[in-house]
């Protein structure tokens, strides 16, 4: 198995570069959805997402059990792309799960996933200080679990303006 985590920030074509990398595997394809539909635009985002993947994808929706869907997907596809992680922290933390917890249940479930696997993250950190308590939170906690999984994976690439950057392990992540 080998993994990867593709950091960056908002359009920067992060889930683009890490949607190209898994379908270079043969094969069924999982895709796991993180993000909850709450309003039209959502909705809309969602759609134009699942319009980009071809036939040989299955999504997997996981608001919160991620390392459940990924035991899952592990099993059924030859690869896995997570997308993305930052919303599923949105929905620990919104949800009041313990984070911690859930993020050593993710780590687990990546070490005993049999096939490659791409996470997909916003780096966060990289703005000015939030004014509200549940913002500071959020981005501290984000920069915690994009540390812990970027400890764990393979590779680490992060994407601006469309463009990588490789941080760690360049060509590790092995489609197949």
């Amino acid at each position: 198995m080998t993994s990867l985590l593709v950091l960056g920030g908002a359009r920067s074509g992060k889930s683009r570069h890490a949607q190209a990398r898994i379908e270079a595997v043969p094969g069924r394809l999982a895709f796991i959805a993180t993000a909850q539909a709450f309003d039209a635009e959502m909705d809309e985002r969602i759609a134009r997402h699942q319009a980009d993947r071809d036939v040989r994808w299955t999504t997997i929706e996981a608001p919160l059990d991620l390392a459940g869907a990924l035991g899952r997907a592990g099993q059924e596809a030859e690869a896995v792309l997570v997308d993305c992680l930052t919303l599923w922290l949105s929905n620990l933390i919104l949800g009041d799960e313990d984070v911690a917890a859930r993020t050593e249940e993710l780590l687990a479930a990546l070490a005993i996933c049999p096939v490659p696997i791409a996470f997909v993250a916003n780096e966060v950190g990289m703005g000015i200080v939030p004014d509200n308590a549940l913002s500071r939170r959020f981005r501290d906690e984000a920069g915690r679990l994009n540390q812990r999984l970027a400890q764990e994976v393979d590779e680490v690439v992060f994407v601006a303006a469309g463009l990588p950057l490789a941080l760690k392990g360049a060509g590790k992540f092995a489609a197949g």
